[in-house]
């Protein structure tokens, strides 16, 4: 059974710059597929930056350039390193994981409790 825990939200200005990590527990972690999803209240949730085991990423359009995703084989980890942070970032932000490579569809088979990352303007 597959459980992620993220960690490393948090509030920031304008500008700012935050990193999440989700830890990835149970078994064959190079064989998921892991994602970054957010979340805000009122909208639907939508994909921002995707991995897979074997290193292919996808991004968001709205955050190229601004965020980058990466893993951690030896911890067991994906991380986002998110600069330029802007009001419209702020959300709930889902760690996800899939045996499967799914891009950033929200249709992940494991999910995490989420992070808030707020920032202000």
């Amino acid at each position: 059974q597959v459980q992620l825990v993220e960690s490393g939200g948090g509030s920031v200005e304008s500008g700012g710059s935050l990193r999440l990590s989700c830890a990835h527990s149970g078994p064959a972690y190079t064989r998921y597929a892991m994602a970054w999803f957010r979340q805000a209240p009122g909208k639907e949730r939508e994909g921002v930056a995707g991995m897979t085991g074997g290193g292919i990423i996808e991004y968001a359009d709205s955050v190229k350039g601004r965020f980058t995703v990466s893993r951690d084989y030896d911890k067991g980890t994906l991380e986002l390193q998110m600069n330029g942070l802007l009001p419209e970032d702020t959300a709930m932000y889902y760690c996800a994981s899939h045996q499967d490579w799914l891009r950033l569809r929200a249709e992940y088979k494991y999910w995490g409790q989420g992070t808030q990352v707020t920032v202000s303007s």
